[in-house]
């Protein structure tokens, strides 16, 4: 009979005490939990630990979940914390200018969702003007024996597609549109080098020589109902907004009033102000297609994630290259 391991003497150092110590922020209703992609590289420092007054004073690093914010006041309660790794690609939650007045290195999730995000807003656009999800809904309903033919869709081929954001989610949509033969142009908040698609300084301008809009920028203070009505009045009637951005890139209540009225011809919607909460309005709409923020998420993607956490994390205890470092302007 084997005998047991030996247990570990009494007063003996843990193994783990030798790991870089990273605390777990994240807001009380965010369930979620990446402890098991940390735990066999890191310490854990949480609320809940006994230690965590005192272990918190001098953390240097803070691992943020989702959304929580990350604001001065955050950073007063951690006064050691050098680097802010996040877990989205947006990051309207993080106080730039704070972070940055601070020196504090703040990265994101990078480029593991952006294929992903692509994918679904071609998805969203594709499902407005083929209306595949409400002639699901018609067949399903039985109304194609009582009704016979269902109303005609939009060609895809030949649209002129106007992205919101030429960044790295951006620039993937315009490759995966490309082959279906519509015209691409973009707005971003300067013109990039080496990029072929006509560039419009302004939405607005963007809208009027545009069949859709495609929302991927980030949420700042100056994208903040970037899509208003002016813009959408300029899209026209004929006119299709698809967002996978941030839910307050568009004025909810102006896009609502628009469709309702038909004054734009349809919606893809992932993102909204108020999530979980959706304009009832919408429900009934057979021209807008709505989703529950779900474009970042397939396994490839959180495996892409995991690989840019634990990398950024690594790279930081190491004193290298952040892997996805958010540069402040």
């Amino acid at each position: 009979m084997a005998s047991p391991p030996n247990p570990q003497p009494i007063g003996s150092p843990d193994p783990n005490d030798n790991l870089p110590l990273v605390l777990v922020h994240r807001l009380p209703q965010f369930t979620t939990t990446f402890n098991h992609w940390l735990q066999p590289h890191f310490r854990i420092l949480e609320p809940s630990d006994p230690s965590f007054s005192i272990r918190s004073k001098t953390v240097r690093a803070l691992f943020c979940m989702g959304p929580t914010p990350v604001n001065s006041e955050t950073l007063d309660q951690f006064p050691s914390v050098e680097c802010v790794v996040g877990t989205s690609a947006g990051i309207d939650h993080i106080d730039l200018a704070e972070c940055n007045r601070r020196r504090v290195m703040v990265t994101n999730a990078g480029d593991a969702f952006s294929e992903d995000v692509a994918d679904y807003a071609v998805g969203l656009l594709i499902d407005v003007l083929r209306r595949v999800s409400a002639a699901d809904r018609f067949v399903r309903g039985g109304l194609w024996a009582v009704n016979g033919e269902y109303p005609l869709g939009s060609k895809v081929g030949g649209k002129r597609i106007g992205i919101v954001g030429l960044g790295s989610i951006g620039s993937m949509v315009a490759k995966r549109l490309e082959p279906f033969g519509c015209i691409i142009a973009y707005n971003s908040r300067r013109k990039k080098l080496n990029v072929p698609f006509p560039y419009y300084s302004t939405v607005q301008d963007l809208a009027t020589n545009s069949d859709a809009l495609i929302l991927c920028c980030s949420l700042t203070s100056e994208t903040r109902h970037l899509i208003n009505k002016d813009v959408m009045m300029a899209l026209g009637k004929k006119g299709v907004v698809i967002n996978v951005g941030r839910g307050a890139l568009v004025d909810e209540k102006e896009l609502v009033e628009f469709l309702v009225q038909g004054e734009i011809a349809g919606a893809g919607l992932d993102v909204f102000e108020d999530e979980p909460n959706v304009p009832k309005e919408l429900f009934g709409l057979d021209n807008v297609v709505l989703s529950p923020h779900k474009a970042v998420t397939t396994p490839e993607s959180i495996e892409r994630l995991r690989k840019a956490i634990v990398g950024n994390l690594d790279a930081f205890f190491a004193n290298k290259p952040l892997l996805s470092q958010v540069k402040f302007e």
